[in-house]
């Protein structure tokens, strides 16, 4: 498969959303590494095939909804988060998926597409131990079909993110 790296914010196919928070973050040089494919990336198995890289150095942005309030959980490619580990983690008596429409809201992105950071709304961030497992993790740029490249301790800073293990375990 083909990718292509990019010029510029403009020509890099990121979500222009992004691009603003790549600049407003003082990350403008990461516009050039985002990678656009031409299939959809939507799955982090679609993003890993397509990059050439392991699942785990996938970075997936996953919305939750506790007790009604949004949270972003940051979690690697090859494992699924445990809602019962967010739920005790944020202190929440209910923690639920919302719909794609309320994540297009709460995010501004359409469902695999959702980056980590330059949402339309704040959210708490909760960003799983397993990730720092990868020197580069690989993050949706704000659209189904592209990517970007970033140091896994940086990507979780400049999210707000909070460290946590609520990675469900295998028996």
């Amino acid at each position: 498969m083909t990718t292509t790296a990019a010029p510029d914010a403009e020509g890099s196919g990121a979500h222009p959303r992004f691009a603003e928070a790549l600049r407003e973050l003082g990350l403008e040089e990461l516009t050039t590494r985002v990678r656009r494919f031409p299939d959809a990336t939507r799955t982090a198995a679609e993003a890993a095939a397509a990059i050439g890289c392991e699942l785990g150095q996938i970075c997936k942005s996953l919305i939750f909804a506790a007790d009604g309030e949004p949270v972003l959980v940051l979690m690697d490619g090859a494992s699924r988060v445990d809602v019962e580990l967010v739920r005790r983690e944020l202190g929440a008596q209910k923690v639920t998926r919302p719909r794609a429409d309320v994540v297009r809201e709460i995010t501004g992105y359409a469902i695999g597409g959702v980056p980590p950071f330059g949402h339309k709304r704040r959210t708490r961030v909760l960003a799983d131990r397993g990730l720092l497992g990868h020197d580069t993790v690989w993050a949706a740029a704000g659209t189904p079909y592209t990517v970007f490249p970033l140091e896994p301790k940086a990507l979780i800073a400049h999210a707000g993110g909070t460290l946590v293990d609520v990675r469900e375990r295998t028996s």
